[in-house]
């Protein structure tokens, strides 16, 4: 039987890999929700090129628009209505990085939004919010390739928000590296320690919110209970472990595909450290990120043609968010 589906995909191309989700939108006794009905993750590591040369490479900008070719067909097999293509970190950072976007538009018709942490940060809130509780102030961590968004919520309300360009990529190169580049990121690594410091005393918060594919395996290797938050000292012993492992264990002992073994580490280091920063002891850790917010902002950008019977309520709804089965590996 061919039971019909409105669609929605969200193309999030990240510093390390770029994913695609693809979204069926439900409506059921006047409750809207989304259900993942695909997910794709490609390691693609544009930051590799540019957080050391400044640019992506030829051979890397040529698998990029072979891949974006592979999910505009993919989204056109799954009927898909609406799509947001977003790209962070390491393509605003790319000296060529608005010619590549020119280059998928003229060979591929898709329109690529390059965003700056305000707007990751704005996205992500679209569905952060709906998992904080009352009464708690939150530092929320968002830490990926080329930079990690700092946002500040107080009794659900988002009070203060910083972006730095401090990521997993960026901070690995740099311990592997050293030279002149290493005092600038340190410099820079104080001026966001300085920042969660300071705001966290200020808005008195009380527990950590993480998201990301790092933080995700972090806390999948934990002890912590399902669904429940972990405590410091427990990835603290978890990351130690794994720091101790080559990458060799990393890969066929512990599990971790290359491209997340490599950084996980700085990953974590900069999770625990603003956990430090901040004085707090717990985080949660729910599996939602940027492609979610994404998501949410087609479904409410779209909603009248999405509405099955034509009405607007006075309040739109906020649809349940069905996520990848984590970004583990």
């Amino acid at each position: 039987m061919n039971f019909p589906l409105r669609k929605l995909a969200a193309i999030d191309i990240g510093s390390n890999a770029v994913r695609c989700q693809i979204s069926a939108v439900l409506y059921y006794e006047g409750r809207y929700r989304l259900k993942r009905v695909e997910y794709v993750r490609f390691p693609m590591r544009l930051g590799e090129d540019v957080f050391a040369t400044g640019e992506i490479s030829a051979a890397k900008a040529d698998q990029f628009v072979k891949f974006l070719h592979s999910l505009k067909l993919l989204m056109e097999v799954h009927s898909v209505a609406h799509y947001l293509v977003c790209a962070t970190s390491a393509m605003r950072s790319a000296a060529n990085g608005a010619a590549i976007v020119a280059r998928v538009r003229e060979e591929l018709g898709m329109e690529i939004k390059v965003i700056d942490g305000q707007d990751e940060a704005f996205y992500i809130n679209r569905v952060i919010e709906h998992v904080l509780e009352d009464k708690r102030h939150y530092l929320h961590i968002d830490v990926g390739g080329g930079s990690t968004e700092f946002n500040i919520y107080h009794d659900r309300r988002k009070v203060a928000a910083q972006s730095f360009e401090i990521g997993s990529i960026r901070r690995m190169q740099q311990e592997e590296s050293g030279g002149a580049s290493t005092e600038a990121q340190n410099e820079l690594w104080a001026r966001m320690e300085a920042w969660v410091r300071q705001n966290a005393r200020q808005y008195h918060v009380t527990r950590a919110i993480g998201t990301g594919g790092n933080i995700n395996k972090l806390y999948s290797l934990t002890s912590a209970a399902p669904d429940k938050p972990v405590t410091r000292r427990s990835l603290v012993t978890t990351l130690d472990r794994l720091a101790g492992l080559s990458m060799n264990e990393r890969v066929n002992v512990a599990m971790l595909n290359p491209d997340r073994a490599d950084v996980i580490v700085p990953a974590g280091h900069i999770y625990l450290s603003a956990m430090q920063w901040a004085n707090v002891n717990n985080m949660v850790v729910p599996d939602i990120g940027l492609k979610d917010g994404m998501l949410q902002a087609l479904f409410e950008d779209y909603f009248d043609e999405l509405s099955p019977d034509g009405t607007h309520p006075a309040r739109l709804p906020v649809p349940d968010v069905q996520n990848s089965p984590a970004e583990l590996e």
